[in-house]
């Protein structure tokens, strides 16, 4: 019986070594004599896409369908969304664009150059797929705030500019008849 468990004992630590423990723990960016190019890091293959990232609505990740820019927001406007993009205008976007998007911002009060303002009127027919191609992709001095910014903040963001333009081009007729009684005439 003792001889029987001694064995059992052996063979259970005969197939246990440190490298068993070690194979398969590969560090990022380790060298690897296995690949030719001596790293462990692979390259992704080619047309693959990570989980949850395929962003298959150019409309909404791009602001364009077929190269052409989009003309309206891929969500509904709400009092929220509004909200959510003067939140994000208030930190990303004021500092060179002024609060009121006039391109009055600090930024600019010390000596940068000055943005355009959002109330021209080359910007104010500007379609909202082009306000969020330019927070995608920068323009001009402004870099591009796709890695800080998430696709549905910049379509915020530009939503609040449009309200920004409505506000300092706003007309007595744009303003329902419901409310117009509030208003002081």
């Amino acid at each position: 019986m003792k001889t029987h468990t001694l064995l059992l004992v052996a063979l259970l630590f005969c197939g246990c070594r440190k490298a068993m423990v070690e194979d398969g723990h590969i560090k990022p960016l380790e060298e690897s004599h296995y690949f030719a190019n001596g790293t462990t890091a692979r390259t992704p293959v080619e047309g693959t896409v990570p989980r949850g990232q395929l962003q298959e609505d150019t409309a909404f990740y791009q602001g364009e369908i077929a190269g052409r820019l989009v003309t309206g927001f891929p969500m509904r406007i709400t009092k929220e969304l509004l909200t959510r993009g003067q939140e994000r205008f208030d930190i990303y976007c004021a500092v060179c664009h002024g609060r009121t998007g006039a391109g009055n911002g600090m930024i600019v009060q010390r000596g940068f150059p000055a943005p355009p303002t959002y109330h021209q009127k080359r910007l104010r027919d500007a379609p909202p797929g082009y306000f969020f191609g330019v927070i995608t992709r920068g323009y001009g001095v402004m870099y591009s705030y796709a890695d800080r910014v998430p696709p549905a903040d910049r379509w915020a963001i530009t939503a609040y500019i449009r309200a920004l333009q409505r506000s300092q081009d706003a007309r007595w007729n744009d303003v329902p008849e419901a409310e117009r009684k509030e208003l002081p005439q």
